[in-house]
Protein backbone atom coordinates (compact mmCIF):
# COMPACT_ATOMS: atom_id res chain seq x y z
CA UNK A 1 0.00 0.00 0.00
CA UNK A 2 2.81 2.42 0.82
CA UNK A 3 4.50 1.62 -2.49
CA UNK A 4 1.35 2.49 -4.45
CA UNK A 5 0.96 5.75 -2.56
CA UNK A 6 4.61 6.64 -3.17
CA UNK A 7 4.31 5.78 -6.85
CA UNK A 8 1.17 7.90 -7.15
CA UNK A 9 2.91 10.79 -5.42
CA UNK A 10 5.93 10.58 -7.74
CA UNK A 11 3.77 10.42 -10.85
CA UNK A 12 1.63 13.30 -9.62
CA UNK A 13 4.55 15.65 -9.11
CA UNK A 14 6.59 14.55 -12.12
CA UNK A 15 6.83 17.46 -14.51
CA UNK A 16 6.39 16.83 -18.21
CA UNK A 17 6.86 19.47 -20.87
CA UNK A 18 3.55 20.49 -22.45
CA UNK A 19 2.51 22.71 -25.31
CA UNK A 20 -0.83 24.10 -24.14
CA UNK A 21 -1.79 26.94 -26.45
CA UNK A 22 -5.10 27.43 -28.17
CA UNK A 23 -5.09 27.84 -31.95
CA UNK A 24 -5.47 31.63 -31.89
CA UNK A 25 -2.72 32.15 -29.32
CA UNK A 26 -0.39 29.92 -31.31
CA UNK A 27 -1.07 31.86 -34.53
CA UNK A 28 -0.33 35.20 -32.90
CA UNK A 29 2.75 34.03 -31.05
CA UNK A 30 4.32 32.20 -34.00
CA UNK A 31 4.89 35.56 -35.69
CA UNK A 32 7.08 36.77 -32.83
CA UNK A 33 10.83 36.22 -33.01
CA UNK A 34 12.61 34.47 -30.15
CA UNK A 35 9.54 32.80 -28.68
CA UNK A 36 9.90 34.30 -25.20
CA UNK A 37 6.24 35.33 -25.01
CA UNK A 38 5.09 31.91 -26.26
CA UNK A 39 7.13 30.17 -23.58
CA UNK A 40 5.70 32.49 -20.92
CA UNK A 41 2.14 31.82 -22.06
CA UNK A 42 2.75 28.06 -22.06
CA UNK A 43 4.11 28.21 -18.51
CA UNK A 44 1.13 30.27 -17.36
CA UNK A 45 -1.38 27.84 -18.85
CA UNK A 46 0.32 24.85 -17.25
CA UNK A 47 0.45 26.72 -13.93
CA UNK A 48 -3.29 27.39 -14.08
CA UNK A 49 -4.00 23.73 -14.91
CA UNK A 50 -2.48 22.55 -11.61
CA UNK A 51 -5.20 23.92 -9.33
CA UNK A 52 -8.17 21.82 -10.56
CA UNK A 53 -6.07 18.67 -10.13
CA UNK A 54 -5.11 19.71 -6.61
CA UNK A 55 -8.75 20.38 -5.71
CA UNK A 56 -9.95 17.05 -7.08
CA UNK A 57 -7.07 15.26 -5.36
CA UNK A 58 -7.96 16.91 -2.05
CA UNK A 59 -11.63 15.93 -2.35
CA UNK A 60 -10.61 12.37 -3.26
CA UNK A 61 -8.31 12.21 -0.25
CA UNK A 62 -11.04 13.35 2.15
CA UNK A 63 -13.49 10.82 0.70
CA UNK A 64 -10.87 8.10 1.10
CA UNK A 65 -10.21 9.19 4.68
CA UNK A 66 -13.92 9.21 5.54
CA UNK A 67 -14.46 5.73 4.09
CA UNK A 68 -11.40 4.41 5.90
CA UNK A 69 -12.53 5.85 9.25
CA UNK A 70 -15.98 4.28 8.80
CA UNK A 71 -14.41 0.88 8.08
CA UNK A 72 -12.13 1.03 11.11
CA UNK A 73 -15.00 2.23 13.34
CA UNK A 74 -17.09 -0.90 12.71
Amino acid sequence: MKFRFLLLLVLLFMALPAEAQCAMCRAVLENEEGGAAAKGINNGIVYLMIFPYLLIGGVGYFIYRMKRSKESGN
